[in-house]
Order: structure tokens, then sequence, then C-alpha cells
């Protein structure tokens, strides 16, 4: 590390523990309540937007190559608050009125609320064209769109944001032209208001639109997506007319990385991933120099912010895969690998064009979107599937909260002669809580249309701008709501012990098991160790292995079926986050033998007590899954003993699972004695990271829950 970033990285720290004061959203709230709050709604949103930006406080240090500081936390509460803009209150309150059926799935744990967020949109738009390339889009759109009122106020609320924008932009100059920057000044005359020529400039750009659009639309998950593939064409040219090295291009590459992570440091799981790698739209290996460069870069710090994942195309260059080898071994459990093929044939069956499906990008933890195409309902909450097959078992009683649902009335196992018709009616009810929770999104969807038009980012969303529409009122291409089923290989394992334990070879009856799973196996350890001897996902056990795919699919279809006002679908999102010790928490005891309490599988891993066979097995188990109904990316977790695990085995775990064509592969490198230690001694570990699931956390900052998840995880060793 250099002079310059020694010294840049220290003021980073300092200013990320004690951030400044944040006024950001009390200046909106005070321009929408005071100074334009005789406006109609469309204008008085857009200009109080405007308003906020343009008063951001002004930082720069002399250390600034990249100019822009923002800070979200250390927040200044407004002194007055119009509840027409405090969005996220406003979707809870009205979703609480509105729509009692969903309440309820919430209170039982079924399902949680939905936010937006998880979206990158297409910047490279603003590389290319400038503000003033957008703000002709908008004019002619004016003259096109004549007499449609809607499309009037929308191009008409870009412009609005689009000059807040150019004005906080403008501000930085005076200053840096009174401290001596003036090639920093002069980059900020030009950039984001024309064209980037070079690569300092494209990259001055895209960060200035980034850390403003994230004041537009604050929300986790929102991301930077293909950094590598967008910015290496103005770095390729600088190369070849010696305008820029590779040296001071990744000097810049470890700043960004920085100011992001300063302006995150104590929200973790807030998420903002780039992608680097992957493939053209043809297929062909997009892997470039600049690729590694920012790999190496954000492997140099302990930061946990933005979260960098690396695509693999079909046939990746052998030191590229020897690259993501090592960043998964030895990254600080930061790395996540994604192969191309697989999460493009997913992408491909749910709708999306084969030349749009390239430019896909993780949303946060693992969602996959498409760039620059999809609205930010990406992600919007998860389902608490082996909750569901409780209820199922008992007619409608939680084992944990003794609680009755009312708008959910099954009947109980004991109700059914034969596997196949549980089974079915278990299917139904998967059905009325997923197309609940699709329905409430899409009223979402309209109240979002209507009260968060955001203008900015749908500026740069296709086809907004060719519409006339923002992003959730018809102008995004693709308008698709993403969520996770939660617990998918509990509840596969649990159906398949029902159907051995109880329909083929009666090793009880039905209500012996509702009896058993009641007490948590209380006086029921025979039946328990039984239960536990079944076969399971993750065993390499055709039949354990079907049902887990015949669930899968069958999931997938419902979610495929179902249609919103766009004609978009339900996505399965398959992640864990933060979910697993909390679902499993609310869970009684199920049928595969697991006792009440114990957190749920993580994603589409098998759980840890079925991975009794060795990774290879669990792996092969895994990938017999389809694969290609996750068309919203479907997560794994493999946590390695660092005794045993090499940059050879986890290149040939890695070329095993995407061969068998799973999705994403994560997991930790950290030994189990180290984790502990951190536990009871927090102090001695301030920078000790883990993953959680799909996204990195420093450890001390967890939960006990969390912390004794990760602990207690399978930790592989052949």
């Amino acid at each position: 590390m250099g002079t310059r970033m020694e010294s840049l990285y220290s003021r980073s720290r300092e200013a990320a523990v004690n951030p400044p004061r944040n006024t950001f959203w009390r200046d909106f709230h005070r321009a929408a309540t005071g100074i334009y709050t005789d406006l109609p709604d469309w204008e008085r949103f857009a200009r109080s937007m405007a308003y906020a930006i343009r008063q951001q406080e002004i930082f720069v240090w002399p250390e600034d190559r990249i100019i822009g500081h923002v800070y979200y936390t250390n927040e200044v509460s407004p002194e007055t608050r119009d509840p027409s803009y405090d969005f996220n209150t406003r979707l809870r309150l009205q979703a609480e009125r509105e729509d009692p059926v969903y309440t309820e799935l919430v209170r039982h744990q079924l399902a949680s609320w939905g936010a937006p967020g998880h979206i990158a949109w297409d910047w490279n738009l603003l590389l290319r064209e400038g503000t003033e390339g957008i703000r002709k889009r908008c004019h002619d759109g004016l003259e096109s769109h004549r007499g449609d009122r809607e499309s009037e106020e929308f191009f008409r609320g870009v412009l609005i944001v689009l000059e807040g924008m150019e004005d906080w932009n403008d501000r930085h100059i005076p200053v840096l032209e009174d401290m001596g920057k003036t090639e920093e000044a002069r980059i900020c005359r030009k950039v984001p208001r024309h064209p980037a020529e070079t690569f300092r400039e494209a990259v001055q750009s895209w960060f200035m639109q980034h850390i403003v659009i994230m004041k537009e639309n604050p929300y986790g998950g929102n991301s930077p997506g293909r950094l590598d593939y967008f910015l290496w064409p103005y770095l390729e040219a600088d190369l070849e007319n010696g305008r820029c090295t590779l040296e001071e291009a990744e000097e810049l590459i470890e700043e960004v990385f920085l100011r992001i992570d300063e302006r995150l440091f104590h929200m973790d799981g807030w998420v903002e991933s780039v992608m680097v790698g992957g493939c053209h739209a043809d297929g062909t290996s997009a892997v470039n120099p600049l690729t590694e460069i920012m790999i190496r870069a954000y492997s140099k710090y302990n930061i946990t912010h933005p979260h960098l994942y690396a695509r693999l195309p079909e046939n990746p260059p052998e030191e590229y895969l020897r690259l993501c080898a090592e960043y998964v071994l030895r990254g600080d459990n930061r790395a996540q690998l994604l192969n191309d093929p697989a999460v493009m044939r997913a992408l491909r069956k749910n709708g999306v064009a084969e030349a749009d499906a390239a430019d896909y990008f993780c949303g946060g933890c693992m969602e996959v979107g498409i760039q620059g195409k999809t609205s930010d309902f990406l992600f919007v909450g998860f389902q608490n599937l082996p909750k569901l097959l409780e209820l199922c078992i008992t007619g409608g009683y939680g084992l944990t909260e003794r609680r009755f649902m009312e708008h959910f009335r099954p009947d109980g196992l004991n109700k059914f002669r034969d596997f196949e018709s549980f089974y079915q009616a278990f299917l139904e009810q998967a059905k009325y809580i997923i197309h609940a929770n699709l329905s409430y999104q899409d009223r979402l969807s309209a109240y979002t249309a209507k009260h968060r038009p955001a203008y900015l980012i749908s500026s740069m969303v296709d086809d907004c701008l060719a519409k006339g529409r923002n992003l959730h009122n018809g102008g995004a291409r693709y308008h698709d709501y993403g969520f996770s089923m939660i617990g998918i290989p509990n509840t596969a394992d649990s159906l398949y012990a029902i159907r051995r334990a109880v329909f083929e070879d009666r090793i009880c009856t039905a209500d012996e098991l509702t009896d058993a799973l009641k007490a948590d196996f209380d006086g029921y350890e025979l039946l328990r160790q039984k239960l536990l001897a079944l076969p399971k996902y993750g065993q390499s056990h055709a039949e354990a292995d079907e049902m887990a795919a015949r669930l899968t699919n069958d999931l997938g279809d419902i979610c495929r079926n179902w249609r919103n006002r766009f004609g978009g679908n339900g996505k399965l999102v398959i992640l864990s986050f933060v979910w697993a010790p909390e679902a499993g928490r609310i869970l009684g005891a199920t049928p595969d033998g697991r006792h009440a309490g114990v957190p749920v599988a993580q994603a589409v891993t098998p759980q840890c007590m079925a991975m009794t066979e060795g990774i290879t097995s669990a792996i092969r188990s895994c990938t017999t899954l389809p694969f290609e109904q996750f068309s919203g990316g479907a997560s794994t977790m493999w946590d390695l003993d660092p005794s045993w695990a090499s940059p050879d085995v986890v290149e040939a775990l890695v070329r095993a699972f995407f061969a068998g064509g799973g999705h994403i592969f994560q997991g930790n490198m950290t030994d189990v004695e180290t984790l502990r230690k951190a536990q009871e001694h927090p102090d001695e570990y301030p920078n000790l990271l883990v993953r959680v699931g799909g996204y990195s956390a420093r450890f001390n900052r967890l939960n006990r829950d969390l912390q004794n998840d990760i602990i207690e995880r399978m930790r592989h060793t052949h």
C-alpha cells in the first residue's frame, strides 16, 4: 500500500467509525412540507428530492482522486415529518389495513413483509451519453408523448432530479479549485454532465451517480452490478494510448471500494454487490484485466462493501478459475462464485431474452436480476416452508405458538389415507400462501408507482424512457416479484419421512407422528431414531433426492403460473440471509427427526444432519435439483475445514458443483475453534469476517443465534 492509499485508508476508517451527521431526509421532509407543499404530488416529490440532493454537505480530502463523500448512518431526524413521504411506514400501515390475509401469514411466521431494493441500473447509459444525453431523451419523450399526462410528469420529474445531481456535483468544483486540485475540478466539470472518455472520468461519473441514486433510493441490495464489464473499455483505451497504467487503475478501484465501505461500515447486511467476470451476450468469456484488479484490490482490505462476486463463464480461463479458488479460500469468507450457464438457463426459462440474460447481476446477497431492465421488487421477503408443512400436519395449529390460523384451515395428516393426497393438499396450501404473497406485492407495486416515482433510477432502467413510465408503472422490461422459500431441504426430508414412515413402511401412524412432534420427541426417542435413519437429501439417495426435485419443480410452477398486472410472474430467490436460526426457532420438531428450535438448512444446501456421506455426495444430491426453476438464483453454503481445503480442493469442488448445474457457491474457511474464541472474546477478534447467508459480516456484530448457527454448521473435511 503506497503513502497516498495508507493515508486514504486511515481517513476512511475514521469517517466510517464516526460519520458526520446526515441531514438528507430532514432536508427532504422540510422541502416537502414547506417550500413545495402546494405543488402537485409528482412535482413535490421531484423538487424535494432535488433540493435534498443539493443540500448535502461537501467533503473533499487532500488524498481524493475520486470525488464525492456521503453518509447514511448518524441521521438527523426530521423536525417535522409528512407521513405522505415516510414511504416504508406507509407501506406497512396500508398492508395491515387492507390485507388481513397476508397480515395473518406474517403474524404466524409464514411470510415476512417486503421492501423495495435489490436492483442494478444501466449507469453505463450515463457514461456513454452524460446527463445531457438523458436530458435530450426526456425532451424527445415530452414531444413524442404529448398529451399523455403520466408521461409528461415522469419526464419532467427526471429533468428536475437530474438538475439536482448536476448542481451537487458542481458544488465540488470551487472547493477543488481552492485546494489546487485542478485535474479533479476539470473532471467534475465534464462528468457526469457529458460522456466519459477516459477511465478516470468513467469511474468518477459512475461513482457520482451511484451515491446520488443511493440517496434517492436508499434500499439494501441496490448494486453497481457489472462494474469491470462496463468500465473495461475505458481502461483498455487508456492503456493503449498510454494515459493510464494498471497500477494507477488499481488505486482508483481501491479508492472507490474504500469509499463505499466508509458509507456502509455500520451496515454489513446492506450488500451493495459488484459482479466481475462472466460472459458476453454470445457466451464467450468477458473476463479481463480489470476483473483481476478488482478481486485483488478488494482482497487487500478488511472491508465488507462492496460485496464482490465472481461470475464464471462456460470454460473459464484456467488462471481466472484458480484466482477464484484462491479468493474463496483466502478472501476472508467474502467470496461468492456464480455459474453463468446455469443461471442464464434459469433466466431464459423464465422468459428473459438470451441477450439480456448475459447482463445478470446479484441485487444484494445473491438475488439474480437483469442489470438495467428489472424493477426493484426483485426480492420482497421470505416464506417459511417447513412451518407451512407443520400446519398441514397439525390441521392449522403451530407447535410453538399453539395458535390456530383463521384464514388457513387444512385437514391434518391423520385425515389422509395415502401420501399423494396429503402432498397435493400441502401444495394447495403452498399455492395459497405464495399467491397471497405475490398479490400483496402487486398491490404494493401499484402504490409504489404513485408514491415513489424514483425518477433518477428509472431514467436508467429499460424501458422507462421509451414508455414514459417509472419502473413500477410499467417502465421496467422485467417486472417480476422474487421471494425466498426458506427450508426447502427440511421440507423435502420431512415429506419423504412422512411417505415412508406413515404410508409405506408403517413405522408409525399419523397420530403417533403428530403426538411425537408436539412433544418434541420427549418419550418418542425410538421413533426419532427410526426417522433419523431414513434417507435424506444430501446422501446421494435417489428417492430422497427425487422428493427434493419434485418439490422444487412444483413450487417453481406455482410461482411462474401466477401473473401480476404487467404480465410478470413470481420468482424463487433461494437464500437464507439471517433467517435460518429465526425460521428454526419458531418451528417445532419435524418428521425427519429434527428437534424443535434447530436452525433450518442454508438455502438449498442439504441439512447438516443429512450430509453424512461427505461433501461429494452432498454436492451430487444438490445438483439433482432442477436449478432452472430458481429464476432468481439459488444459493448454497459449503463450509470447509481449512486444514483440509486447498486451492486444488476448492477448484475441484467448484468444477463439480458447476458441472452439475449448481448456481452459487460460497462458504466459510475459518476453523471452528477460532470462531468459538471470537465468540467468547469478541474484542480480540474485531476484524474476523464470516459468511452468514448470502452476505459477509464482522462476526462480533452478529447476534448469538447467528454466531451459533455458523459455528455449528457442517465443516467438510472430505
